[in-house]
């Protein structure tokens, strides 16, 4: 089926029209005919998988070894599972009929947190189960109401005639329904009944509403208002005189967003006490009640927040409220993942990005929402709440737990937002004119100069200049020299292979506490001497435990020779030992300048090491151009790094 035809069908599916009888009769076989929204909200977000962390040593030390529920609707939201299985929890439970169907669904967060992107992923599931409601001649109910509403005085009869729970009938029918139901003399079958998909954009059982001006908004924006055009026709309190507009109105059975909900005055929020707990609100004329059966889903920042909560007499109102927290993301590879989706659904998905750049935004955009460790250091923290064990490079990290408990619930409420992030990826991406490409280089420079724009408060800006500056730049010159010296290196495979080789041997004598006489001088090397030798390749990448790691390697190396028939394994085949010979080979950096420069080249033999070190830089991911900045840059910076 073609996008032409699929349209066409769905169109022409929505229409499907029978008697209230036939709808009713259908109901003994099909519960969803009278589902509530939260059921089927929860049948379009589907069964949960199950994922046992216990399996992944980087999720078992993020989530304890304890088995977290994924959700396939929510994919693409990267690093919110908590969050998500509170959403789904409180549709759970309303679906349940327990007090969260009579509550408000409220998400509070950060600017850019990914409130609004929540609100819309529920509303496009929203859409894809029908609703059944109520239509007389050729005008289908303005409210959208269930023709469930027309028993609302007969729920005994409905459940023992056809097997519906009193809970699913709406507290009353619409003063549109009863008009009606009075002109037919109370001839229930001469109403129709119309399946519709909820639709965004023709607000079929969806809305959104906003808060207006203060002075002048009224609660009209929720429950409608009179139409002063038909009042020609009709008198004011006749319910066909009413513009049934509000988002109260339109959003039944199904959901309304309300943006930005606590800025909006108290007395236009009222309407939503009734909504919520009587499931019926009273309009701006003398009509009846209006029937309303949905959900309705706000969202606001913290600060908002906040001055509502502290305001006593909004108790009532706060008691309706299921409070959701949406926080920033913690870890660093959940928000690579949400800037490679957004470059990903960009013109930039083609564009070059050098090796670490996004990796660097993402460490400096979590560092800056994170709580300031004591006696500990906030990049460590970072890792650590990305799921990396630190017990061999950082004594003084801590347990992942324990860097919960002094951080407190509200830990990822403040920082820099994934849209600021994201901005100053496009213009690192556009920052030289004659490439549009991303490097880290021009990252911590526009990164800089954003953070001084901004005007933050004077301790909020001096963390994170010290964050670019010092932790980043530093970390990034460690990055950058070992993939100089990686690209370099290839031409040294035989002296790396030799160090590995000699290791191997030393480590296996010194364990087993003999001599070792050399083959070609026949000095012999006792345990002390092998110690030394060792210590002289392991010194320079900060081996901490030396013993354990002897033994691992001359364990690696003697398994891979027994099953390899008796071939030595290659000195880079185990990352371990080869980013030990790597220092190892350059522990002065002096040796690889004078053919990684971009200077004029003494003799052939240097330009062609630095033909191939380009080369093999390309095939690392980098342009020429990128190249020659990085290169440049690291040359710069080379003599801090000792």
């Amino acid at each position: 089926m073609n996008i032409l035809e699929k349209i066409k069908t769905n169109y022409s599916a929505s229409l499907n029209e029978m008697t209230v009888a036939a709808y009713l009769e259908e109901c003994k076989q099909d519960p969803t005919m009278y589902a509530k929204p939260a059921e089927r909200i929860l049948d379009a977000i589907g069964e949960p998988e199950i994922l046992d962390t216990r399996q992944d040593p980087v999720l078992s030390r993020i989530f304890s070894n304890k088995k977290i529920k994924i959700y396939p609707a929510f994919r693409d939201f990267y690093g919110m599972e908590s969050t998500i299985e509170q959403i789904v929890s409180y549709f759970r439970h309303s679906a349940q009929g327990l007090e969260e169907k009579k509550q408000i669904l409220y998400l509070m967060g950060p600017v850019g947190g990914g409130k609004s992107s929540l609100a819309e992923k529920l509303k496009h599931l929203m859409q894809q189960n029908p609703i059944y409601v109520l239509k007389a001649g050729e005008e289908v109910s303005p409210v959208f109401e269930s023709p469930l509403g027309l028993f609302a005085d007969y729920t005994d009869e409905l459940e023992s005639e056809y097997g519906i729970p009193s809970r699913y009938v709406p507290s009353c029918m619409s003063p549109w329904a009863s008009k009606r139901l009075r002109e037919f003399d109370g001839d229930v079958n001469r109403f129709k009944v119309i399946r519709l998909y909820p639709s965004i954009q023709e607000q079929v059982a969806i809305s959104k509403t906003e808060p207006g001006d203060e002075n002048n908004q009224d609660i009209s924006t929720l429950v409608g208002k009179v139409d002063i055009r038909k009042l020609a026709e009709y008198q004011q309190s006749d319910p066909d005189a009413y513009s049934y507009t509000g988002g109260l109105c339109l959003a039944n059975q199904g959901l309304l967003e309300f943006v930005e909900m606590f800025k909006a005055p108290i007395k236009v929020l009222n309407p939503l006490l009734t909504a919520t707990q009587e499931k019926n609100y009273k309009g701006t004329e003398p009509i009846g009640a209006i029937p309303f059966d949905g959900i309705i889903l706000a969202h606001s920042n913290e600060s908002e927040w906040a001055k509502f909560l502290n305001d006593k007499k909004n108790e009532a109102f706060l008691d309706r409220i299921y409070k959701v927290q949406v926080p920033y993301v913690l870890r660093v590879s959940e928000e690579i993942k949400i800037y490679e989706k957004l470059i990903r659904e960009s013109s930039l998905r083609d564009a070059p990005c050098a090796p670490k750049t996004i990796e660097l935004l993402a460490e400096f955009s979590v560092m800056s929402r994170l709580k300031e460790p004591e006696n500990s250091s906030i990049y460590s923290k970072m890792r650590v709440y990305n799921g990396e064990t630190l017990r061999e490079t950082d004594p003084n990290a801590k347990s992942i737990q324990e860097y919960r408990d002094d951080a407190g619930i509200n830990e990822g409420m403040q920082g820099i937002s994934t849209r600021f992030a994201f901005k100053i990826l496009s213009k690192v991406f556009n920052f030289d004119s004659e490439e549009i490409a991303a490097n880290p280089v021009h990252l911590l420079y526009v990164l800089e100069q954003e953070v001084i724009k901004m005007m933050l408060p004077p301790e909020t800006e001096t963390k994170y200049l010290h964050l670019i500056k010092s932790v980043l730049a530093s970390r990034y010159a460690e990055f950058i020299s070992d993939e100089i010296q990686k690209a370099y290196i290839e031409s040294y495979s035989s002296y790396g292979q030799n160090i590995f080789e000699k290791y191997v041997i030393y480590a296996d004598h010194w364990m087993q506490n003999n001599d070792y006489r050399d083959p070609d001088s026949g000095e012999i090397f006792d345990r002390s001497i092998l110690n030394e030798e060792l210590e002289k390749i392991e010194k320079p990448a900060g081996i901490a435990n030396p013993k354990d790691f002897r033994s691992e390697v001359t364990n690696f190396f003697l398994r891979y020779k027994a099953n390899h028939g008796g071939q030595s394994p290659r000195w880079d085949s185990y990352e371990k030992i080869k980013n030990v010979i790597e220092k190892k080979i350059f522990t002065n950096t002096e040796d690889l300048l004078p053919v990684v420069s971009f200077n004029v080249k003494t003799n052939e033999e240097d330009e062609k090491k630095h033909r191939d070190f380009t080369r093999r830089m390309r095939e690392r991911g980098y342009t020429d151009k990128q190249i020659r900045i990085l290169v440049d840059w690291f040359m710069r910076v080379r003599k801090t790094m000792a």
